[in-house]
């Protein structure tokens, strides 16, 4: 295995500089969950972020990492909600101004959250790839600083702060259940598990509508994917043809990616609310969907990220009540 790119190092530096800036959020151990797997099963409560989602680590390490003439500057990103959410907080508790550019496939709720933490939101595009193309334009006419939502050194560093509180929090596990897009979490916390235990397994979720990550994993390089609607739409969007960071570190340092359904994610967000009473969003439920559905096997005891919590509440509702899908409304 090749040494990452992102190494602990840099995660435990990382972890000392946000440190004042994030949550260090709770591990429940899930009694439902560890009876369905014959192992103790342990819940990651991340989606207790401040935020609302993990992503608040990647950005406020990123923002702070930033000298002050280049905050003054401000910051720009192309999101699927939960990073652009994040960067907004961050920037603003740092003094800078943010420049979020989104598909409009986002759901309005998270917009909405977007411009109440005070950036700016630019909406164009049918896909992550097509705002990065607005991100890259600003980036190149005002000067503005790029902070990626994944592929980006200070972003991996700060997401793979999870993995240092979950191995500190639980010594013993055996297998690590990490939601999978473009790979900033997942390499980020298997960089830090890997590092502190080499044996621990560390397996990606990912969707089976548009899944950019494993294509390109099972490709042998990054390839685009159509982007379509899903209720895991934070698991959307490609990771760059120009990837430098995180598709080498989820090829090197993954020991499986696994796809759940549409179907499997709805049973995962019910679960959440009825047995585990957390509400999540569709991404923030891909571990306990594969749980579920018995796509998971481990000799031992098993954490599960639940990276986050930003789903419409009107959705949430609906899946509680039953559906298993984005209705034709906003699946079109």
């Amino acid at each position: 295995m090749q040494q990452p790119f992102v190494s602990l190092d840099d995660i435990q530096a990382a972890a000392a500089r946000i440190a004042g800036e994030i949550l260090r959020t709770p591990m429940a151990q899930s009694a439902a969950l560890g009876d369905r797997a014959g192992v103790p099963v342990y819940l990651k409560l991340e989606h207790q972020q401040v935020t609302g989602s993990f992503k608040l680590r990647g950005a406020s390490n990123a923002i702070l990492s930033l000298t002050s003439a280049q905050r003054a500057l401000g910051v720009v990103a192309a999101s699927t909600g939960n990073h652009g959410r994040a960067l907004a907080h961050a920037a603003k508790s740092q003094g800078a101004v943010a420049t979020i550019c989104m598909s409009r496939l986002v759901p309005d709720n998270k917009v909405s959250e977007i411009r109440r933490l005070g950036a700016q939101v630019l909406i164009g595009g049918n896909s992550q790839d097509e705002a990065q193309e607005e991100v890259d334009r600003l980036a190149a006419d005002k000067g503005v600083i790029m902070v990626p939502p994944f592929d980006h050194p200070a972003v991996i560093a700060g997401q793979g702060t999870l993995g240092l509180e979950i191995m500190d929090q639980v010594p013993e596990l055996v297998t690590v259940l990490v939601p999978l897009s473009g790979g900033g979490l997942a390499s980020g916390v298997a960089a830090a598990v890997k590092g502190l235990r080499p044996g621990t397994r560390v397996i990606g979720l990912t969707i089976e509508r548009g899944a950019a990550m494993k294509a390109s994993l099972d490709a042998g390089h990054p390839v685009q994917v159509e982007e379509l609607p899903s209720l895991a739409d934070s698991l959307g969007g490609g990771i760059g043809l120009q990837n430098t960071l995180t598709f080498a570190m989820c090829r090197d340092l993954l020991d499986d990616v696994i796809v759940v359904t549409e179907e499997e994610i709805a049973a995962g967000i019910r679960h959440a609310y009825a047995a585990e009473r957390e509400i999540l969003e569709g991404a923030g439920a891909v571990g306990i969907a594969a749980l579920l559905s018995g796509k998971v096997r481990s000799s031992g005891a098993i954490a599960v990220i639940l990276s986050g919590r930003n789903i419409d509440m009107g959705l949430h509702r609906r899946i509680i009540n039953g559906a298993s899908a984005l209705p034709a409304e906003e699946a079109a």
